[in-house]
């Protein structure tokens, strides 16, 4: 069986980066042999073709390479989808602060923030994680794969550093500030 073939032809298909250990299951071989393939290929990729293998947000993927990207767009016309900057603020507080609850979220921004988090869960890019263990167990949100591949990271440790940190229980602190919460 060549390996390499296999890695190939489900990377053409998918939809999504793939992980060696999806690709080594649904192959039937050893991962180490579907890591030595993605090696093969992504060399043969980069010296002889106009796609290029990438790693990213936990898998692998074909794509085209950067030169390309004008004219396949052209041909592709793809829908640009924009995120107004009230989703890309909640966006980011649940990137750096998760898992974090709705509350947390409203907190740091200092308003309601249900319909950016409605319209970030629709287009994949939070998820529910859990469930806080609070009254109420309120649902605690986080970044998808789907953010990882969009924002081309390959986790959340490459999320560029912010010059400020956030307290540790976002929305506590400032809950106490504005005197809405007291213990009193």
């Amino acid at each position: 069986m060549n390996v390499l073939r296999h890695v190939e032809a489900i990377l053409f298909v998918a939809d999504a980066p793939a992980k060696p250990d999806d690709l080594a299951k649904a192959i039937g071989c050893p991962v180490y042999e579907v890591e030595e393939a993605l090696e093969k290929l992504g060399g043969r990729l980069h010296h002889d073709s106009p796609l290029q293998l990438v790693r990213i947000a936990g898998g692998y993927q074909v794509c085209t390479k950067p030169e390309y990207a004008e004219s396949v767009a052209r041909f592709a016309k793809p829908q640009k989808t924009r995120l107004s900057r009230s989703l890309l603020e909640v966006l980011a507080i649940v990137a750096y602060q998760q898992p974090v609850t709705a509350a947390e979220v409203d907190a740091v921004r200092g308003v309601d923030s249900s319909y950016a988090l409605h319209q970030l869960l629709d287009r994949r890019l939070l998820t529910e994680v859990g469930r806080k263990k609070a009254p109420g167990r309120p649902v605690l949100y986080g970044t998808t794969q789907q953010f990882l591949h969009i924002f081309n990271l390959e986790d959340l440790t490459e999320l560029p550093p912010i010059d400020r940190a956030l307290p540790q229980t976002v929305g506590e602190d400032r809950v106490a500030e504005q005197g809405v919460f007291s213990l009193e």
